[in-house]
C-alpha cells in the first residue's frame, strides 16, 4: 500500500493497515509456547482461531497477538510473565474486551483473567472495602456489596460484563461516578506484578514509609526513589497543567503522587492501560448506595440545549446525570428497538435524565419532585416509576451498539472521538462546535453519554476504507483536539487513550508532562514489554486500522440474501463492534453457549469475529472449510436471541446455517444431520403407526443402538409420536366431545389459517386441538393446510439450506391464495413462526409472496391480542409459571416486553403469572438431544428453569416450545403446556 497521500493538503500521510501486518510473527513463537505449557497449569492457545479471537476489541484496530494464557491463578500469571521475559515477549492484560481506544488489542501475549480469575472475598461493611480478582465482573462486586446497602460507584454501560481489571486499567466511570467518583477515586489498594518479575502491593504510602522503601534499596526501593522525584520535579507542573474538571482520564494519573494525595502509587496506576504493571488483585473502596432512587426525564429542544441546562440541574444535586440527542432515538427506532419505551421520554430532542436517591422513597420523590417544580416554566419534564425507569436508562444503555450500523445510513458508526469531557458549564459550547466540524466533514452521530460530568459519547460516520476518508479522519481527529482543549477539557473522559489518542497528549499536556509520563512508564515497565505502543510512544491514529484503505474482504455466494447488509457476509459480520452484551451471564438469553462455557469462542462476539477474520483470509485457512470456525459455532444453539439482544443485530444463528451450508460442501455430513434436519419427514411417516414406532423406539436394544448412530445422549428419551390433528375425525372419534361440540360460527364469521406445524401436530396435537378450540370460540373459522407443510426450522441448524429453500418455496405455493386474501396465519410452535418472519425474506428477497406472508402470521398471543380484542381468557386461580422460547423474544423483543400479549392474556385470567427470566432452555431443538452437548444442555436448564419449575410444584407451567416442553419434561415430574391448552382447558372447567 501506498504511504504517500493523493490528498495534497493533507498534513498526513497513509500508514500501514492492520492488513499489513497480519502476517508479521514472533519468531520465537513455537518456543514460546512450548515453554508456557511446561510452566503454566491454566490454558495456552496460540492456534489460529485463537489468535484470532483475540485480534481486536472493541476500538477500530486490529493486532494479530502472538498467542493466549487463560491463567488459572496468581502462579500462573507469575509463570507467563517469567517465561514472556525470557523471549523479550510483550504482555497485554486483557479485561471483557470492550477497550475502545485500542488499548486491549497488541501483538502480545494476552492474559485473559475473565475465565479462572474471577474470585472475590467478603465485603467488609466496616471499613467498606472488598478484595477482588482482576477478572471478577462489575455486577458481582455490586450484588454482594448491596447486601450491606454498598456499591462500586464506578457503573459503565457494560457493567454486565466489564472486569473490574480492565476497568481499573482504563479508569472506568459510568452514570454514578457522579456519585462516587472514577474508578481512581475507589482503588484502596493493588496487589502488582511487574514484567522483571518483582511483586508487590500499593497504595497511600505515608512520607515515613516512602523513605523506609527507599532505605532499605533493591528494585521496590528504586520505584519509591524514581517517583519520589519524578513528584518533587513535576509536582507544581501537574497542578498548573492537569485540567481541573471531573473526567479528566487522559495521561498517567501524576496527580496521585503529590503529597495532597498521599503519593497514591495504586491511584498514580489505574488508568495506565496495562502499561505498567499487570494486576493480580485490588482491594475496591466501597459507598453508600442509596436504597430509594427516582429519575426524572427532561425533554428539551434540542441536544445543545439539554446541555446548557447541565449546570442547574447540578445544583439540585442528582447522583447520576445523563444526556442523550433525539438522533440516537432515531437510530432506535430504525432498528426497531425500544419502541415501547422511547414513548416515556418527554417531548423534545434533547434529553437529560436526572436520578435522586435518598434514605427513603419520599425524600428521594422530593428531591425529584423539586427539579421538575425548577423547570417547569423552561421545558418538559416527567418522574418515573421503578420499571418505568429500567426501561429509560435501558435506552441510554444502548447507545454504543444504537448507533453503529444504523438502518438507511450508507457509513456506519465508529469510535475514535467518542469520550472527550470538559467542564460541565462549558458543555453547551464544546458540543455547538465540535457539531459545527462534523458539518465540515460530513460526519453524522448521535450524542450521549455522562452530561452531568461534562463527558459525551459519539460514534462518527468516519470513512475507515478509502484513502481520502482515512486521512480526513486524522484531521478531523487533530481539529476535536485542539475544540477540547479550548474549552479545558480532556481528550479521553471515560475510553482511555490507548492508540486512539496517545498520540494527540502532547497537544494536551505540552512537553514536559510528556518527559515526565515517559519517564512514569520507564520507572515500571523499563523494558517496555507491557503493552507496547499504548499512550506511550503509541502508533498513529490512523495507522493499523481494522479496515484500512486496502480492505478487501472475500465476498462469497451466499444462500441468504443479506440485504440489510448490501449482500454481503463480510459486511454482516463486521456488524460486531466489541461491546460485548453477549458476554453477560446472569440475565436475558444472548449467550448461551457463552453462558455455560465462558469462552469467547463460544460468545455471539467471538463467532462474529472468527468469521469476520475467515472473510480476510489471513489468518484463518480453508475459507468455508475451516474447523476451527466451525468448532466455535458448534455449540451455537440458533437461539437467535442475539438478533434481537445484541445491539446492532449480529444474527448468528443465519450465519452459523450459511457457514454450515458451505462446510459441507466440503466435507461429508454426519447422519444424525438428516436424521434430525428432515424430522417433519420421519414424523409423517411416523404417524401411520404411531403406537408401533414408539414401542421400537423405547425397546431397550433397539434405543441403545440409535441413540448410538445418532450420537444421542443415553439419558435422553425420544419424544413420542402421535396421530396428526384433524378437527373432523377428532370430533367422529369421541362421541363425548360430539355432544360438546359448539355450533360452528358462521359463514361470514372472519377467517383465520391455523398452521399445523410439524412439531404440535406430529407430537403435540393436544396442542392443536386447544389452539383450534380457542380460536372457534373466539368467533372465527378456522381453516388447516390440506396436505404436508413444513417450514424446515430444524434444516437451519445443520446449514441445509438447499432443502430449506425448497420446503418454504412449497409453502409459498401451497398458501398463496390465504397470501393473496390476506388470511391472517396463527403458528403455534415459535421456531416456525420466526422462519417466516426471519429466514423466509432472506431467502426469497425478490418474492413478492415472502413479506405478505410474513405479516401474516401471528402467534396465538398475538393474534387474540390483536384481532380479537373482546376475548376473554377464562378464569383461573393459581399460580402460572412462563417460560418464553428464544425466538418468540427474538421475534418480539426483550425480556418480559418480548412476551407482552401472552402475558397480557394469562393475567387476565386473574392467576398470579410469573415470568421467568430463564434465557435458552438449553434443548434448542436437536442440541441438547446430542450426546457431546448434554452437559452444556443440562447447566443452561439448570441455570434458572428447571429450578424454577421444581420449585414451584402446583403452579401451571406454561411453555409455547416443544424443545423447551421437552427439556421440562425430561427433567421434572411436570407437565408443561402451551398457552393454548391453559386457554381451552380452563375454559371448559
Amino acid at each position: 500500500m501506498s504511504t504517500t497521500t493523493s490528498a495534497a493538503a493533507s498534513p498526513f500521510v497513509l500508514l500501514p493497515s492492520s492488513h499489513e501486518r497480519a502476517h508479521d510473527t514472533f519468531p520465537s513463537a513455537a518456543q514460546l509456547e512450548q515453554a508456557l505449557r511446561q510452566k503454566v497449569r491454566g490454558e495456552v492457545r496460540f492456534d489460529q482461531a485463537s489468535r484470532a479471537l483475540y485480534a481486536t476489541d472493541a476500538s477500530n484496530y486490529r493486532h494479530i497477538p502472538i498467542g493466549l494464557v487463560i491463567p488459572q491463578d496468581e502462579d500462573d500469571v507469575i509463570a507467563t510473565v517469567a517465561v514472556c521475559r525470557q523471549f523479550n515477549a510483550p504482555v497485554l492484560s486483557r479485561g471483557g474486551g470492550t477497550s475502545l481506544a485500542g488499548q486491549g488489542t497488541n501483538a502480545a501475549v494476552i492474559l485473559d483473567f475473565s475465565k479462572y480469575m474471577n474470585k472475590m472475598g467478603p465485603v467488609d461493611p466496616v471499613a467498606r472495602t472488598v478484595h477482588v480478582q482482576p477478572g471478577i465482573v462489575l455486577d458481582r462486586v455490586r450484588e454482594a456489596a448491596e447486601k450491606f446497602a454498598l456499591t462500586y460507584a464506578p457503573d459503565p454501560a457494560t457493567h454486565s460484563r466489564c472486569t473490574i481489571g480492565g476497568m481499573i486499567g482504563n479508569n472506568s466511570c459510568g452514570v454514578h461516578a457522579l456519585m462516587g467518583g472514577k474508578t481512581v477515586d475507589n482503588i484502596h489498594s493493588l496487589d502488582i506484578l511487574l514484567y522483571d518479575g518483582t511483586r508487590l502491593t500499593v497504595g497511600a504510602t505515608p512520607d515515613s514509609e516512602i523513605a523506609g522503601h527507599i532505605q532499605a534499596g533493591g528494585r521496590i526501593g528504586g520505584i519509591y526513589s524514581s517517583l519520589k522525584i519524578l513528584r518533587d520535579t513535576y509536582g507544581n507542573l501537574v497542578r498548573q497543567k492537569f485540567p481541573n474538571i471531573p473526567r479528566r482520564v487522559s495521561g498517567y494519573n501524576l496527580d496521585e503522587l503529590l503529597p495532597e494525595n498521599d503519593f497514591n502509587l495504586a491511584r498514580a496506576l489505574v488508568g495506565s492501560e496495562g502499561t505498567c504493571a499487570v494486576i493480580l488483585g485490588a482491594t475496591l473502596n466501597l459507598v453508600e448506595s442509596p436504597q430509594f432512587r427516582t429519575l426524572v426525564g427532561v425533554g428539551f429542544e434540542d441536544v445543545f440545549i439539554a446541555a446548557d441546562h447541565v449546570p442547574l440541574v447540578l445544583t439540585h444535586k442528582p447522583i447520576g446525570l445523563e444526556g442523550m440527542d433525539g438522533l440516537l432515538l432515531d437510530s432506535l427506532r430504525s432498528k426497531q428497538k425500544a419502541l415501547d419505551d422511547i414513548p416515556l421520554l418527554p417531548e423534545g430532542r434533547g434529553f437529560l435524565l436526572a436520578e435522586f436517591g435518598g434514605n427513603s422513597q419520599a425524600e428521594a420523590d422530593e428531591r425529584a419532585a423539586k427539579l421538575v417544580e425548577a423547570l417547569q416554566q423552561i421545558t418538559h419534564a416527567r418522574i418515573y416509576t421503578p420499571e418505568q425507569a429500567h426501561r429509560v436508562w435501558a435506552i441510554r444503555e444502548s447507545g454504543l451498539g444504537a448507533t453503529a450500523f444504523v438502518p438507511g445510513h450508507e457509513r456506519t458508526g465508529w469510535e475514535g472521538w467518542e469520550d472527550a469531557a470538559v467542564d460541565p458549564t462549558q458543555l453547551g459550547s464544546y458540543l455547538r462546535a465540535i457539531y459545527a466540524l462534523m458539518q465540515q466533514y460530513g460526519y453524522y452521530s448521535p450524542m450521549y453519554g455522562h452530561f452531568g460530568q461534562g463527558c459525551v459519547h459519539m460514534r462518527l460516520s468516519f470513512d475507515l476504507e478509502s484513502e481520502k476518508g482515512i486521512l480526513d479522519f486524522r484531521e478531523f481527529m487533530d481539529k476535536a483536539a485542539d475544540i477540547a482543549l479550548a474549552h479545558g477539557g480532556s481528550l479521553s473522559g471515560e475510553h482511555g487513550d490507548g492508540q486512539a489518542r496517545g498520540i494527540l497528549l502532547p497537544k494536551m499536556f505540552g512537553p514536559e508532562l510528556m518527559s515526565a509520563f515517559r519517564t512514569f512508564k520507564q520507572v515500571w515497565d523499563p523494558d517496555n514489554k507491557l503493552n507496547p505502543h499504548k499512550l506511550i510512544d503509541p502508533h498513529e491514529i490512523h495507522e493499523d486500522l481494522r479496515l484500512g484503505a486496502d480492505y478487501n474482504p472475500w465476498e462469497p455466494k451466499t444462500h441468504f440474501a443479506f440485504r440489510e447488509d448490501h449482500g454481503s457476509f463480510a459486511r454482516a459480520t463486521l456488524r460486531c463492534v466489541g461491546v460485548g452484551a453477549c458476554r453477560k451471564a446472569d440475565a436475558g438469553t444472548m449467550c448461551p453457549s457463552y453462558m455455560a462455557t465462558g469462552e469467547e469462542q463460544h460468545s455471539t462476539r467471538g463467532r462474529a469475529h472468527l468469521l469476520w477474520e475467515l472473510m480476510q483470509r489471513e489468518v484463518l485457512p480453508d475459507d468455508w472449510a475451516n474447523e476451527q470456525v466451525r468448532e466455535s459455532l458448534d455449540l451455537c444453539l440458533s437461539c437467535k436471541a442475539c438478533k434481537s439482544e445484541c445491539p446492532v443485530s449480529v444474527d448468528m444463528a443465519t450465519y452459523k446455517a450459511e457457514f454450515l451450508s458451505h462446510h459441507y460442501e466440503h466435507h461429508s455430513r454426519p447422519l444424525a444431520h438428516y436424521a434430525f434436519g428432515r424430522i417433519d419427514r420421519w414424523a409423517r411417516l411416523a404417524s401411520i403407526a404411531p403406537g408401533i414406532v414408539n414401542a421400537i423406539n423405547n425397546a431397550p436394544g433397539i434405543s441403545t443402538l440409535v441413540k448410538k448412530v445418532l450420537h444421542i445422549h443415553p439419558s435422553r428419551q425420544f419424544p413420542r409420536f402421535s396421530r396428526p390433528f384433524t378437527p373432523d375425525r377428532r370430533l367422529a372419534r369421541d362421541p363425548q366431545r360430539r355432544k360438546d361440540r359448539r355450533n360452528p360460527p358462521p359463514a361470514n364469521a372472519p377467517a383465520v389459517f391455523l398452521w399445523a406445524d410439524t412439531f404440535n401436530n406430529y407430537f403435540h396435537p393436544a396442542t392443536m386441538r386447544a389452539a383450534h378450540k380457542v380460536l372457534v370460540d373466539a368467533g372465527f373459522r378456522v381453516s388447516l393446510p390440506n396436505r404436508h407443510l413444513c417450514c424446515g426450522r430444524p434444516l437451519y441448524d445443520f446449514g441445509l439450506l438447499g432443502t430449506a429453500k425448497q420446503y418454504l418455496q412449497k409453502i409459498l405455493d401451497a398458501l398463496t391464495p390465504q397470501i393473496e386474501a390476506g388470511i391472517p396465519i396463527v403458528v403455534l410452535e415459535p421456531s416456525c413462526a420466526s422462519v417466516f418472519r426471519d429466514e423466509l425474506c432472506n431467502l426469497f428477497p425478490d418474492d413478492p409472496r415472502a413479506p405478505k406472508l410474513r405479516s401474516q402470521v401471528h402467534l396465538l398471543s398475538e393474534f387474540l391480542v390483536k384481532f380479537a380484542p373482546h376475548y376473554q381468557p377464562p378464569k383461573i386461580d393459581g399460580k402460572i409459571v412462563v417460560h418464553g422460547h428464544c425466538h418468540h423474544k427474538a421475534m418480539t423483543g426483550i425480556g418480559e416486553h418480548g412476551m407482552t400479549a401472552e402475558l397480557q392474556l394469562l393475567r387476565a385470567t386473574g392467576a398470579e403469572v410469573q415470568a421467568l427470566d430463564s434465557g435458552c432452555c438449553g434443548m434448542a431443538g436437536p442440541f441438547g438431544f446430542e450426546g457431546d452437548k448434554y452437559e452444556i444442555s443440562q447447566k443452561l436448564g439448570e441455570r434458572v428453569l428447571l429450578p424454577a419449575v421444581r420449585n414451584n410444584p402446583q403452579a401451571i407451567i406454561v411453555s409455547d416450545g416443544f424443545s423447551c416442553c421437552e427439556q421440562i419434561t425430561q427433567n421434572t415430574t411436570a407437565r408443561p403446556r402451551h398457552l393454548a391448552e391453559v386457554l381451552a382447558e380452563a375454559s371448559k372447567s
